[in-house]
């Protein structure tokens, strides 16, 4: 199991502290050892998918160590216990956590440094959180997507089967079929349709046709509608089709698209409000905001 950063410092700090200098390698190899990291353990990612998790986590637990200056870097990458952090050795508590680096003065006035004191976290909130700033910020951020999608599901629930055509067929415009050209993509008519909801070009030439099928629906979409789908599809010597619905695929459904000789893709409701929500359809921008980190580059002399 991975543990988090508070559980990091105080084995981190030991082991800085029983050598001279140390690189960020060979602090990345120490931690795996001591904390038995497996492969597969290794291998996770932060919620972003940007950076890996043990990694991240040993990251912020040198930041906050240096914060409270038990250690510093003589060079870059490279990291040294001070005379600050052999006295904390020579007397160590069970665990060092933010609350305990709080009491050391040079922690407070570096964490609240250009800050208001009402804008630093509560200690108890700080105590009990066993997630890095970065996994807390991404964490929230997901919580918000999650939120999101869950709305566009209930706003397309609000709409008609034939608007709902209409939203299918804006996204994959969104996407890049008919190299984004609204003129390439086309709704058709219910009198007329054949089992074919919509055909739009698969690049802005043309040079190949895909037809939808978009299904407004809260029943399972099981192997009998894709059936039917791939007999409109045959009937229009067609290659290539999409089947669009704000329900789910039942597996005989996925297992016989997974047999055919032509190319049928299927996207459940999840995937129809991840897909809008990638390509920015049917919601606005409300904030922006900017995470920054280092730029060790500028600092080399």
């Amino acid at each position: 199991m991975i543990p988090d950063f508070q559980t990091i410092m105080l084995p981190l700090l030991q082991f800085i502290g029983k050598n001279d200098e140390v690189s960020m390698k060979i602090i990345k190899e120490g931690m795996i050892k001591y904390f038995s990291i497996s492969k597969s353990e290794q291998e996770q990612k932060t919620p972003n998918g940007k950076q890996f998790l043990y990694y991240n986590r040993i990251a912020w637990a040198i930041s906050y160590l240096r914060m409270g200056e038990l250690i510093f870097s003589p060079l870059r990458g490279v990291y040294k216990i001070s005379n600050d952090g052999k006295k904390v050795l020579n007397n160590p508590p069970e665990k060092i956590t933010i609350k305990y680096l709080k009491n050391n003065d040079k922690f407070s006035k570096n964490i609240n440094s250009g800050k208001n004191k009402k804008e630093t976290l509560d200690d108890k909130e700080q105590e009990i959180s066993e997630k890095t700033p970065d996994e807390i910020f991404e964490s929230s951020y997901e919580q918000i997507i999650d939120n999101l999608k869950i709305q566009l599901m209930q706003k397309i629930g609000e709409c008609s089967p034939y608007y709902f055509e209409n939203i299918v067929m804006d996204l994959l415009l969104k996407m890049g079929y008919g190299g984004s050209d609204i003129e390439n993509g086309e709704v058709t008519k219910k009198s007329s349709d054949e089992g074919i909801d919509g055909i739009i070009k698969e690049d802005k030439l043309g040079l190949d046709k895909i037809y939808i099928q978009a299904k407004k629906w809260e029943k399972q979409i099981g192997r009998p509608d894709i059936q039917k789908f791939v007999g409109a599809l045959q009937g229009k010597r067609a290659k290539k089709g999409v089947f669009i619905t704000t329900s789910e695929f039942s597996k005989d459904a996925y297992d016989y698209v997974n047999n055919l000789d032509v190319t049928v893709i299927l996207i459940d409701g999840e995937k129809l409000s991840q897909y809008m929500v990638e390509n920015e359809l049917g919601i606005s921008l409300k904030n922006t905001y900017k995470v920054y980190s280092i730029d060790n580059d500028y600092f080399e002399e």
